[in-house]
Order: C-alpha cells, then structure tokens, then sequence
C-alpha cells in the first residue's frame, strides 16, 4: 500500500487526509500549526518536523495550501519537498494556485525524477468531509493512475484534464461559476424579500427547475439559518479570482462579469467580511440595499 504525506491540515486538508488515514493509508502529516497534527496523529497517523521529513519517508507527498507562493515554499524551499526528493516519489497540490506556478514547480521537481500532479479540489467544506469531492488533474497519466487509489478516499470524481497546470486551469474555470452562482443566489435572495416574497419559498420553487445548481442545493438553507461561518472563505474565493484573472490576461480573454464579480468580493474583504463564507456575499449586497437577509 503507498505510504503517503499531508501538509497543509486546514479547513479541506485535515478532513480529507482523515479520508486517506481511514481508507487504510499510512499517513505522514505536517502542519504550520501543531493542534490539527496533534489531532491526526491521535487517530494513527505519524508526524513529521518538515516537508523534507515527509517527502523522505512516503510515496506520494499531497500539499493543500493557501496560495501559490506557500505551494513554491513548500514544495522548492529550504527543507521542502525538493529536499527530501527521491525517485518514484508523486507531488499532488490540490491548492488553487497559478498555473504558471504548477508548471514551473513540475518541471524542477521532475528533474528530481519527482512526477508531479496538480489537482486542485472542488466541494467545500461539505465534500472534503464527506469524501465526495471533485479532483481536476493535470500531470502524467501514470502518476494518477498510481495515486489513483489515494484520490479515491477524497473524491467521487477525478477527471484527467491534460498536462502540467491543466487542473489548475480548469479550477480557475470551476471558480467562474462558483462566484457568478453564490452572486446570483445573493441577487436573487434579497430581490425576493425586497418585492415582499418569501425568498425561502422561492428557493424551494426554482431549484427543481433551470435554476437547479449546486449553490441552491446547498448554501440557502444556511444563510436562512444565519449561519455564514466557512464553508469556503471569502477571502479565499477573492485570491481565486485574482487568479482567474491573472490568467485570463496572460491570454487576452476578457472576463467582465468575473471581474465585476471579484470586485463584490473585494467589497467583503474591505467589509472587513473576509472569513465568512463565500456564501456570504449577500452581505455587500444588504450593506447596498439596506435591509438583511430575513432569517428562520
């Protein structure tokens, strides 16, 4: 069975390396913070001082991360991955971060004889729990298909999408429709309860129809229940689209509605709104149109 490391035991991280611990996997894990590796290591799992210390000791080598220069830290800087690199080794991200970053960092590792997958995650909170999540790959074939058995106790769905920073292309394209579903779903909210309508009844009437999306499946019914806490953070969707848009300009193609979009969650970060849940872009829009979500 392939020994495996974890590094980055967030929100998504800790749940789905509890995931890969439960189906079985030996597990290495390492973490900024100590309490949620105190927690896995309590369940069966072995702690690690550094990167390098996991890298030497598994066969595949996960990082869920913040942001693209966390992932290059990790995986290229001092006592990284890249320092207890080995042949045969697989690095899978499944952060959210450039492509451009992806690529580069597969194509130093794999001078190490390191392949190397980028698999951003889509789901939420709800998924990485529940091990139902959406994996998008770019990389080798082979590797997936090694490490495919491990992808298994995080996700129902693992689509191959092409080579180095494909899947990262492709969760930049998955983020365009998250923030244009969790803004329509705010419009859509507040323009009912505005016009004196139930906004709730509304829900339960066009989520069987055209309108049927994943957002009204799941977010409604807790923003009626006042619970805005993450989920997915705000601030995190905001770094999402900042690279969406990045990389929409390394190609020229214009994105006007993500960029209008982006700016709505920028509003929540200066709202100081930053660490609630993308869901919660309802908020900006209460803040414009004076009245709050009703809820019960």
């Amino acid at each position: 069975m392939l020994r495996v490391g974890y590094i980055g035991l967030g929100l998504m991280g800790k749940p789905m390396a509890r995931n890969i611990l439960r189906a079985g996997f030996p597990l290495v894990v390492h973490n900024r913070s100590r309490a949620a590796v105190d927690e896995l290591v309590a369940e069966g799992a072995v702690a690690a001082a550094s990167p390098a210390e996991v890298a030497q000791q598994v066969d595949v080598v996960i990082t869920n991360l913040p942001d693209s220069p966390d992932v290059e830290a990790v995986a290229l800087g001092e006592n990284g991955i890249l320092a207890g690199a080995h042949a045969g080794l697989v690095f899978v991200d499944h952060s959210t971060i450039k492509p451009e970053t992806a690529r580069h960092i597969a194509e130093v590792l794999g001078e190490e004889g390191v392949a190397c997958l980028d698999a951003p995650v889509s789901g939420g909170d709800i998924g990485a729990r529940e091990g139902t999540l959406t994996i998008m790959v770019g990389g080798p074939v082979e590797a997936l298909e090694k490490v495919r058995p491990v992808l298994e106790a995080e996700g129902r769905t693992i689509t191959h999408i092409g080579a180095a920073g494909a899947g990262q292309v492709a969760k930049a394209a998955n983020q365009i429709m998250v923030a244009a579903q969790m803004v329509a779903m705010a419009e859509l909210l507040l323009l009912s309860q505005k016009a004196g309508v139930d906004p709730q009844r509304v829900v339960a009437a066009i989520r069987g129809g055209a309108a049927q999306c994943w957002t009204l499946d799941n977010k409604p019914q807790r923003l009626f229940a006042g619970e805005r806490g993450p989920g997915f953070k705000a601030y995190m969707m905001l770094k999402d689209l900042d690279i969406v848009l990045d990389t929409a300009r390394a190609y020229g193609m214009p994105l006007p509605s993500t960029a209008a979009h982006t700016q709505l969650y920028r509003a929540m970060q200066e709202l100081g709104l930053g660490d609630l849940d993308n869901s919660a872009v309802v908020a900006v829009y209460e803040a414009l149109t004076g009245t709050r979500l009703v809820e019960g």
